[in-house]
């Protein structure tokens, strides 16, 4: 379905590499795209029938694909999370024969549990999200974004009720297949509560106490509920901002999940209407800046560091971005059509506070571009690009 939108993703000709992502982002399609199956070899790890056959024997696999017609071709696998000891014969391959392999997985966290090393270095590794709004061009739609997310499905729906039902089926297979298949959780339902609490506290502070309390289950729970969040790729931490590195991991994060349409399925508010000039809008305005930014400098492979600041009594900078050479930029995001002096009184008091040499931004609706005391208030495409993006 979203096979007429390039993805800003860049991978490398000839050298093998990892393309993680959310299960539905596009990996799969982005592939076939690019790796026609008459020039490369693909196995799908989602078809059980492989997966029993590779499981009992690894060294089928080597066999097929050291067939002499295939020994020009890259090979392709799709969810390699599935059979981990595969990794072992790639590797080999890759250093004896001087194979490529393309490995494609939904899932770190198999992978991780085996203490697989990625290769040793050997391959790339690349994340696709859901799309971004550079992807989707003339055809991005903010309010739609912003309603039904950016998961290809979703968003190239022929209605918002079909978005709905996708969104929703979606959850539910997230939980079937990736938490409960996997028993990476004992019991299932402390987890559907905490992925509903999760959702509604989407981009605040995270209160591991209180998300305990509301489970029903202890600290260590909710903190090995958000590993499986970050390790199934539907969700990341924002950490906050402190000039030192010890203080910095003293204080608590913020955590985003990776789709809007994501948020709202298991907030179970797909129903509810997102009225403009709402808090709720404004939520999900800043949600969509914050995937904006970590979608593009993931695609451009910069080395940014992103945060957030908050000060003791409560003052807040949504965004920092620390750009290695240049200026710290501090970012506030404002989803009004229309900003003045008063929208940036946080970034005059506290964006020094993020570093010695900052560019401060508002980000907002507004298509005026204003300049309030060396501020930069613009509009928020307008600003991913001054900022570097």
């Amino acid at each position: 379905m979203n096979c007429f939108f390039e993805r800003n993703i860049r991978s490398v000709p000839n050298k093998s590499f990892f393309l993680f992502g959310p299960r539905g982002s596009g990996k799969s399609t982005f592939l076939r795209q690019h790796y026609p199956l008459d020039n490369n070899i693909f196995f799908d790890l989602l078809n059980p029938e492989l997966v029993h056959e590779f499981s009992l024997s690894p060294n089928r696999f080597k066999a097929i694909v050291s067939l002499p017609e295939n020994r020009e071709k890259t090979i392709i696998v799709d969810e390699i999370q599935k059979i981990p000891k595969l990794l072992d014969i790639v590797h080999q391959l890759i250093v004896n024969e001087k194979r490529t392999f393309i490995l494609t997985g939904s899932s770190a966290r198999r992978l991780k549990q085996k203490g697989v090393n990625l290769l040793a270095g050997r391959a790339f590794i690349f994340n696709l999200y859901p799309f971004s709004s550079q992807e989707l061009s003339s055809s991005f739609k903010l309010e739609k974004a912003l309603v039904q997310g950016l998961l290809p499905e979703s968003y190239l729906s022929e209605s918002a009720q079909d978005s709905q039902e996708y969104l929703k089926a979606y959850c539910f297979t997230y939980l079937e297949k990736e938490i409960q298949q996997e028993q990476w959780v004992r019991k299932l339902d402390p987890f559907r509560r905490f992925l509903e609490i999760a959702a509604q506290s989407n981009g605040q502070v995270v209160n591991r106490a209180k998300i305990a309390r509301d489970t029903g289950v202890d600290d260590m729970t909710i903190q090995n509920y958000y590993e499986i969040l970050e390790d199934t790729l539907l969700g990341f931490f924002l950490p906050a901002h402190h000039r030192s590195v010890r203080k910095q991991q003293q204080l608590a994060p913020k955590f985003f999940l990776i789709d809007m349409g994501i948020r709202h399925a298991l907030a179970r508010e797909l129903s509810i209407p997102l009225q403009t000039g709402t808090y709720a809008f404004g939520k999900a305005f800043e949600h969509f800046i914050i995937l904006e930014f970590r979608k593009r400098i993931e695609y451009a492979r910069k080395e940014w560091q992103m945060s957030y600041l908050r000060t003791k009594d409560g003052a807040e900078i949504d965004l920092i971005i620390t750009r290695a050479g240049e200026p710290t930029a501090v970012i506030e995001i404002k989803s009004k059509n229309k900003v003045s002096t008063h929208d940036v009184k946080h970034l005059k008091t506290l964006g020094k506070d993020a570093d010695a040499e900052t560019d401060c931004f508002l980000l907002s609706l507004d298509p005026l571009e204003q300049h309030f005391d060396g501020i930069c208030a613009c509009y928020w495409e307008d600003g991913l690009k001054k900022i570097g993006l």
